[in-house]
C-alpha cells in the first residue's frame, strides 16, 4: 500500500468515525425527547433506559453507517481540495478513478463486515430492546393464543385448530386432512380430534381423544382412539408462535429456516424473502454512497462543499426511499424478492457509474 492510500485511507476512517457518532448521538437525542413522555408513563427506571437504548445501538449503527460514510467521502475529498492537496495530486498525475480506488476498496470492506453486524449482531440486539418494549412500554405485546389456526404441512396436508394455547403447546378442536394430490381436491384421509399436544421430550403431537378415517374410493375406514401420536406432522410450536415474529429479530440463519418452514407450509414467504435479501443488500449501500460522492467533490464546484454535501445527502436520502418503494411490490409479490432486494442498488450504481464518466477527472 502506497503513503498516498495510507493517508486517503486514514482521513476517510476518521471521517467516517465522526460521522456515524455524530448521527448516532444525534438519532438517540431525537429519540430520547419521542419516547420521553412513554418513559415517564411507565416509570422505567434509569438503568432499563441506558439498556434499551444501548440494544438500540447497533440498529441505529446499521442505519446511520451509509450516511456516516458520505459524510466522511464528501469531507476527505472537500478537506483535501481545500488545502490545495487534491491539486497537488491532479499534478502528479492521478486521476479521479486512482484516488476513489482506496475509498472504493474500504467502502466494500465496511459493506462486507456491516453484512455479518446487520445479520447476526443487529438482530440479537433487537431481540433484547423488543424484550425491553413488550416489558417496560406494553409495546408490541402478542398473545400466544391463537384461534381458528389454518396451516398447510406439506404440499397434500392442511392442519386446522379452532384454537391454540402457545404457553402449554395445546390445541383443541382439531381437523388434520390429507389428500391423493397437490390440487387439494381429493380427500385420501382425515384424522379429528377435540385435543393435540405437543410432546418436547420425543418432539411430536399427539392427537386426543377423536376417530382417524381412510377414504378408499367411495368406503371409508374408521378408528377411533384416545391417543394417537402422529409423528408425519412437520411444524413445531414456535411455528406457530413465529408467524408473527419481525424478521428483524432473526439472524440470517434464523429467517432462511423460518421461510423454508413456511413455504413447506405452503404459506406466501415474498415479504420474509425480501427481507432475508435485504440483510446482504443494504450493507452495500455503503459502496453506492461513494460512487456520489467523490464526483461532486472532486471537483470545485459552485456553492462549495456544503452544496455538495446537499445535494449527495439528497441522493442518499431518495436511495433510500426508492429502496423502501420497491420492497413494497416485493412485499406484495410483483417483483423477484431477489430482484427486489437490489434493485436500488443496480439502479443507483449504474447511475453512479455514468455519474463518474462525466465528472471532471
Amino acid at each position: 500500500m502506497k503513503i498516498l492510500d495510507r493517508y486517503i485511507i486514514k482521513k476517510f476512517l476518521l471521517g467516517t468515525l465522526f460521522g456515524l457518532a455524530a448521527f448516532v448521538s444525534l438519532f438517540v437525542v431525537i429519540d430520547v425527547m419521542e419516547n420521553l413522555g412513554d418513559f415517564l408513563d411507565h416509570n422505567v427506571q434509569n438503568p432499563v433506559i441506558v439498556q434499551y437504548y444501548l440494544a438500540f445501538m447497533p440498529e441505529i449503527i446499521k442505519l446511520m453507517m451509509p450516511i456516516a460514510v458520505l459524510l466522511s467521502c464528501l469531507f476527505t475529498t472537500g478537506k483535501l481540495s481545500g488545502q490545495n492537496e487534491l491539486t497537488a495530486m491532479k499534478s502528479a498525475g492521478v486521476s479521479m478513478y486512482r484516488y476513489m480506488a482506496p475509498l472504493m476498496a474500504l467502502a466494500f470492506i465496511i459493506s462486507v463486515a456491516s453484512v455479518y453486524f446487520n445479520g447476526w449482531v443487529v438482530p440479537y440486539a433487537n431481540q433484547h430492546k423488543f424484550s425491553i418494549e413488550r416489558r417496560y412500554l406494553q409495546r408490541m405485546y402478542e398473545s400466544t393464543a391463537r384461534i381458528n389456526v389454518y396451516l398447510q404441512d406439506g404440499p397434500k396436508r392442511i392442519v386446522y385448530m379452532g384454537y391454540y394455547d402457545g404457553s402449554s403447546n395445546l390445541g383443541s378442536r382439531v381437523s388434520i386432512q390429507d389428500f391423493s394430490d397437490t390440487s387439494l381436491i381429493s380427500l385420501a384421509g382425515r384424522a379429528d380430534a377435540q385435543q393435540i399436544s405437543w410432546d418436547s421430550t420425543k418432539s411430536r403431537w399427539t392427537l386426543r381423544y377423536g376417530a382417524k378415517r381412510v377414504f378408499t374410493g367411495s368406503a371409508q375406514t374408521v378408528t377411533h382412539f384416545s391417543d394417537l401420536t402422529f409423528d408425519g406432522l412437520h411444524f413445531t410450536p414456535s411455528d406457530l408462535i413465529k408467524k408473527t415474529d419481525r424478521p428483524d429479530e432473526m439472524n440470517y440463519f434464523e429467517l432462511q429456516y423460518f421461510i423454508a418452514q413456511q413455504q413447506r407450509s405452503g404459506n406466501d414467504v415474498s415479504r420474509w424473502m425480501v427481507d432475508f435479501y435485504s440483510k446482504v443488500s443494504f450493507p452495500f449501500a455503503s459502496v453506492i454512497v461513494v460512487l456520489f460522492g467523490v464526483p461532486f467533490s472532486f471537483g470545485k464546484r459552485r456553492g462549495g462543499l456544503a452544496l455538495q454535501f446537499g445535494i449527495s445527502l439528497a441522493i442518499c436520502f431518495v436511495y433510500l426511499a426508492f429502496m423502501k418503494t420497491s420492497q413494497v411490490f416485493g412485499y406484495n409479490g410483483d417483483l423477484n424478492p431477489l430482484l427486489t432486494a437490489w434493485l436500488a442498488n443496480i439502479v443507483f450504481a449504474g447511475a453512479g457509474i455514468i455519474n463518474i464518466i462525466r465528472a471532471e477527472k
